[in-house]
Parts: C-alpha cells; structure tokens; sequence
C-alpha cells in the first residue's frame, strides 16, 4: 500500500531554496501576530480561539509580525537563524507564504499580490542595527 506524501514535503523537495523550519517559523508568526500581537483580530486572540474570518494581514504586517517574533525568538541572532533557513530578505517570506498557498497551508484575498512582501525592511537594518537589548524591570 502507497501511504502519499506530504504536501509540505512534496514543495521541499520541489523548490530547495528554504528549509522546513522557515516555512513553520513563517507559520508560527502569523500565530503570533493574532495570537500576541493581536493583528488583524483588533485584540489578541486566547489560546483555543480561532481568528476570526476578518483577521487577514496584509504581506507587509505579517513581516512585521515575523521581525517581532523572530526577535523574540533568536534575539541578536535572529538575522543568522534566519539566513541559516535560506531566508535573507522579506521577499523570501512572500515566496515562503505563496508557496504555502499553493500547497493549501495559507490562505490569501482577492488584493494580497506576492509583491506585497518585497522590501518591507532591510535585514541588517531591522536585525543589526537597531536591535537593543531589553532588560527586564
């Protein structure tokens, strides 16, 4: 009996440029920006809730919930997680999430174009540069 293949692991072996952890990592953030930050929801979402229909991001916030969570994450070494995945640029997050649409693992409206996610923030800007240490109080 043929037991079928994973779509996750059908698009790994299809396209190579990103490892499985990104497009979790990809898949965790949007989490985290409904869950957390509450984007899209209008307040954060408890554990057990689904986000409503309406908590749709646009490429540009679910960056910016990837930058959060990937500082939360990795702290200074997030830009070094992320490039060790094969993501070095916000573009390869929009390649990261339209290559889950493909596979049915995300979804997408009517207005969200893959251009959305190009240059919505320089990596050793947001990573390098203005990353500063939080101290607890």
């Amino acid at each position: 009996m043929s037991v079928p293949i994973p779509p996750i692991l059908e698009l790994l072996k299809k396209d190579r440029r990103y490892t499985l952890e990104a497009y979790q990592f990809v898949r965790e953030a949007l989490d985290y920006a409904h869950r957390a930050l509450g984007m899209g929801a209008g307040k954060p979402i408890r554990p057990g809730e689904e986000p409503p229909p309406e908590a749709h991001l646009t490429g540009q916030q679910l960056c910016e919930a990837i930058r959060q969570y990937a500082i939360d994450q990795f702290g200074y070494l997030a830009k070094t997680v992320l490039n060790s995945w094969g993501v070095r640029s916000t573009s390869d997050f929009g390649e990261i999430v339209y290559n889950l649409i493909d596979i049915n693992e995300m979804r997408k409206s009517e207005t969200d174009r893959r251009e959305d996610f190009d240059d919505v923030y320089d990596f050793d800007e947001v990573f390098v540069h203005q990353f500063k240490i939080q101290i607890p109080e």
